[in-house]
């Protein structure tokens, strides 16, 4: 618990009112980005771009320093565009991830998201590995206000799932449609052969717009790891973070987008159905520096 109680930006804030920019700035700045789960090598990255523009600008003020540090994390995390493409009509999201991430809240979550721009919306429940998969995402297309296909069987194939979600959005004219797929199964083969198998039957009909890797922003680097298979083989497109509630691990945002070449799309900050937004490398930099 004591990790959740601690904020980069609340570090910060004491380093940087202090009189002069001295070694034990350096120190405890490296700390501190390590602490936020930056990860060696970026945290390196930016203390020495730090260190450069302080000697080029020849300042002392701790308040130049913070404003340069918040610069330098925007920056780097606007390489990254963040831009979701939704275009086409239906455009199909397919979204990824392991277990305990918090993907079927993140659909109910991101279906409410679509809906607040009047875009209709199905959500197709193509987890049919889980029993209990199906009816909690009913419970969050309900809340969310958008429809719901299900399975028409038990363990039915999740590929064919996919198809009829598909399809009953053609048929109406439903403008997205987001698929919910397995985050396990017997073998991780087997599961990347499952979500290329939705993948061959979706792009049948029409092409897939996203594929969201959704991430638990808590887990940190762990969670990057067990995801790794998703990333090498399911063709994702942009990256979901979940449980972002407070910047104890705000640093994570920064070095998953470099590790993975993969862009945040999305943002989850509460339990609640409207807590999930856009990502704004502006405003997260303002929120992580202070």
């Amino acid at each position: 618990m004591a990790e959740r109680s601690w904020s980069l930006s609340g570090a910060l804030r004491g380093m940087f009112a202090r009189r002069t920019i001295d070694e034990q700035t350096w120190d405890d700045l490296e700390t501190a980005l390590i602490t936020a789960d930056f990860g060696p090598a970026v945290t390196d990255e930016i203390v020495e771009e730090l260190h450069q523009k302080v000697d080029r600008y020849r300042t002392t003020d701790p308040a130049d320093l913070q404003r340069m540090l918040r610069e330098t994390i925007e920056e780097r995390l606007a390489r990254f565009d963040p831009t979701l493409h939704l275009t086409e009509r239906p455009a199909v999201v397919l979204v990824v991830g392991v277990n305990g991430v918090g993907k079927t809240t993140t659909i109910g979550k991101f279906a409410r998201f679509l809906r607040n721009f009047d875009r209709s919306v199905v959500v197709g429940a193509a987890d049919t590995f889980r029993a209990a998969a199906v009816e909690q995402l009913a419970t969050w297309a309900q809340r969310a206000g958008a429809q719901i296909v299900r399975p028409q069987q038990e363990r039915q194939d999740p590929a064919s799932v996919a198809f009829q979600t598909v399809e009953h959005a053609r048929n109406t004219g439903t403008e997205i449609v987001i698929i919910d797929t397995a985050g396990r199964l017997h073998t991780k083969g087997g599961l990347m052969d499952e979500l290329s198998k939705i993948r061959r039957v979706v792009e049948k009909q029409v092409p897939i717009a996203e594929v969201l890797l959704v991430l638990d922003a808590t887990t940190g680097q762990n969670g990057l790891a067990q995801a790794q298979a998703f990333i090498e083989h399911a063709g994702v497109t942009g990256l979901v973070l979940t449980k972002l509630d407070g910047s104890a691990k705000g640093g994570f945002v920064l070095s998953v987008q470099e590790r993975t070449g993969l862009p945040i799309k999305l943002v989850g900050q509460g339990e609640g159905i409207g807590d999930l937004t856009g990502f704004t490398p502006h405003v997260f930099a303002q929120q992580l520096v202070g």
